[in-house]
């Protein structure tokens, strides 16, 4: 059995995954409402809570699953914010010597990339080799807050990153349009509320880069665009219109992130297998259902990340230290380090 530890922004959280059952237990802390005023994640508060809960969390494991069966310690050693990386990893080698097993380090976009298969291997886990082997290749997309790209898993296990942001992450373009609208902190799901309730055609924002064969996205202009557009406008006329402007500006994330990932898919037509998509964007559910459409009117199967694993969690930390051991940092032992700044690789 897997132990795992995730601390890589303002999620504190562990989880116990058994290759022959699946996730045997999953804890989380939330820190939105900490940070909720403040409008975004303050990397010193982040840290101090890991600092606080961290403790509690692993107890709750212990008393609720056990760790006599524990075999590893996996924890996310980057990309993310230092000092909460530093707080899982100190955590990780302490636990290793406490119950004497090996740590791993795993890349938190690994566990993104894998986080679709958790449903596959529950849905059965003696035979998910089999299944597994018949999804790939796979074309994956992740969005998140601080990465939006496309990515190839071939039948060998290989991630290929095909394409990544040029400039904003389609999650930072939410959040930032968000605050720009006087929406609060997280933006994304704030827009997402709100565009249930407008018309996403009421406003033009561009959609990134224009070209039909390029893979790379670009948000920033999109958030300027937005920018321009309020200036424009009164107080007034911002209330009146929000539900118009959140569909809009929402659409325009969406349909950049289809158009991205259809020309990938033709540009590998006939060769995939199966589509993908995680981060905490993937939550939204008009980007899902879309996505879904566009897998399908494909030939491929689609899957998507269940809701408690798009964002920070520990579940898919320990599911990547499992499928994709030939990805986890192995040799260091206790002389693992932090990678704030890791790619996917």
């Amino acid at each position: 059995m897997i132990l795992a530890l995730e601390s890589s922004c303002d999620e504190t959280a562990v989880a116990i995954f058994d290759p022959s059952r699946g996730l045997t237990g999953e804890w989380i802390h939330s820190q939105i409402a900490l940070h909720e005023k403040y409008g975004g994640v303050v990397p010193d508060l982040a840290t101090r809570e890991h600092l606080r809960t961290f403790g509690p969390l692993l107890e709750r494991a212990r008393r609720d699953v056990g760790f006599q069966e524990i075999g590893t310690i996996a924890v996310t050693q980057g990309p993310g914010l230092a000092a909460c990386l530093a707080i899982g990893v100190a955590a990780a080698k302490s636990l290793a010597v406490a119950l004497r097993v090996p740590v791993v380090g795993v890349n938190h976009l690994r566990g993104h990339v894998w986080s679709p298969f958790i449903g596959v291997h529950a849905a059965g886990p003696a035979d998910f080799e089999s299944r597994l082997a018949a999804l790939l290749p796979h074309l994956g997309l992740i969005v998140s807050g601080g990465n939006t790209l496309l990515f190839r898993l071939g039948e060998d296990r290989r991630v290929t990153v095909l394409s990544s942001t040029l400039d904003d992450a389609a999650g930072e373009a939410l959040d930032k349009g968000a605050k720009l609208l006087g929406l609060g902190y997280p933006g994304g799901p704030l827009i997402e509320k709100w565009a249930a309730q407008g018309r996403p055609e009421a406003f033009a924002f561009p959609r990134g880069i224009g070209r039909r064969d390029d893979l790379d996205f670009s948000f920033s202009g999109l958030k300027t665009s937005l920018r321009y557009r309020l200036e424009k406008m009164s107080a007034a006329e911002v209330e009146a219109r929000l539900a118009d402007l959140c569909a809009s500006y929402q659409q325009a994330v969406i349909d950049a992130l289809l158009r991205k990932t259809e020309a990938a898919l033709r540009q590998g037509e006939g060769t995939w297998r199966s589509v993908g998509l995680s981060g905490g964007v993937a939550n939204n559910r008009r980007l899902r259902s879309a996505l879904e459409a566009v897998a399908r009117s494909g030939g491929t199967t689609f899957l998507a990340a269940e809701s408690r694993h798009t964002g920070d969690n520990a579940g898919m930390i320990a599911f990547a230290a499992w499928a994709d051991a030939a990805g986890t940092d192995r040799t260091r032992g206790m002389g693992l380090r932090i990678e704030p700044g890791a790619p996917l690789a």
